[in-house]
């Protein structure tokens, strides 16, 4: 890896150690790295902790992270799938004065405050527009079950429950689930289908 990428990373795991950001070496080389952020207050995802895959390129700090994050997450602007993340600073709006921290920070900052106009997920934006609440729940739930936060809907849960009852795959459960809207009918037609 280029030297001036290794000294930059080096530099940058110091500022994230003081916030409540962290950043972890995965390899030797400054290539891979393991990022962890905490679900902003007064959000479906508090007390959840996110964690992150960073893969810097050669050209860093001139072209942006790759960044996804590997916690499953519900939320319009990150693939419930793949953990793919639409946010413009990770493509065409990256300056060279970023920094890791600031991608964290921007991270979180996004967690508070959606684009569902610009999704990475179109079925979560589309529960986000059109029931509002039923986002706030699927994402608590969500929280709860892959990122630790305390708080999820005993409905949702007993839903899930009844399903996973019934044979499936607790993931398999929860993805049809949220995908259609809670309803257990079209949920489980769903997972016959699979």
């Amino acid at each position: 890896m280029a030297n001036i990428a290794v000294q930059r990373i080096k530099r940058e795991f110091k500022e994230t150690s003081k916030n409540q950001i962290k950043v972890d070496l995965v390899d030797e080389n400054f290539t891979e790295l393991r990022g962890e952020i905490a679900g902003p207050p007064d959000t479906p995802y508090e007390g959840g902790r996110y964690q992150l895959e960073i893969k810097i390129p050669e050209t860093y700090p001139f072209n942006p992270p790759k960044v996804r994050f590997i916690t499953k997450i519900w939320h319009p602007n990150i693939s419930s799938v793949t953990g793919a993340i639409c946010l413009d600073i990770l493509k065409d709006q990256w300056a060279a004065a970023m920094t890791l921290r600031t991608v964290l920070l921007s991270l979180q900052a996004l967690l508070a405050a959606a684009e569902p106009d610009d999704p990475q997920d179109a079925v979560v934006a589309n529960q986000y527009k059109q029931n509002p609440e039923m986002f706030k729940q699927t994402a608590r739930l969500w929280a709860h079950v892959y990122a630790g936060a305390p708080v999820s809907s005993p409905e949702y849960t007993k839903k899930i429950e009844n399903l996973c009852a019934m044979g499936f795959d607790r993931n398999a459960v929860i993805v049809a689930l949220s995908s259609k809207s809670w309803d257990v009918e079209t949920a489980t037609e769903l997972l016959l289908s699979n």
